[in-house]
């Protein structure tokens, strides 16, 4: 048994209209379907871009996020993203208006590299990937 392929990432927000403005209308996904799910007290949304599928609960009364980077807790740090292009990436951040770390180097691999925040504040990293990732 091997786990070499992710289904799809979870995301809790709680604004729907300011997480489906950052996600379907800035960053590029596709809403494929949406449940009320008054059961569970939210609204389930799948989002998909090319291969990848987010599922973005819209859940009102979820607590707030630690604010990124200080301080880290255990789980999830953050989600990054391959992209070929940092700069020209960030570029498109910029005019969206979206607030962004700017460009970073990374300190393991020397590859160009930012962070930019979705509504809640989950960091979302953009990264270029070389031919190989860990030499």
């Amino acid at each position: 048994m091997k786990l070499d392929t992710i289904h799809h990432i979870a995301i809790i927000g709680r604004d729907r209209d300011a997480m489906l403005h950052f996600y379907v209308d800035q960053l590029g996904f596709a809403i494929v379907s949406e449940y009320d799910r008054p059961e569970r007290g939210d609204i389930l949304i799948n989002l998909r871009q090319g291969q990848l599928t987010l599922e973005l609960f819209i859940k009102s009364t979820a607590p707030e996020r630690p604010k990124f980077p200080l301080p880290e807790h255990a789980g999830l740090r953050h989600l990054a993203f391959k992209v070929d292009d940092v700069e020209t990436y960030l570029a498109k951040l910029d005019q969206l208006g979206i607030e962004n770390t700017g460009l970073r180097h990374d300190d393991f691999n020397g590859k160009k590299m930012a962070f930019f925040f979705d509504p809640e504040g989950l960091p979302l990293e953009i990264h270029e990937w070389g031919k190989k990732w860990i030499d």
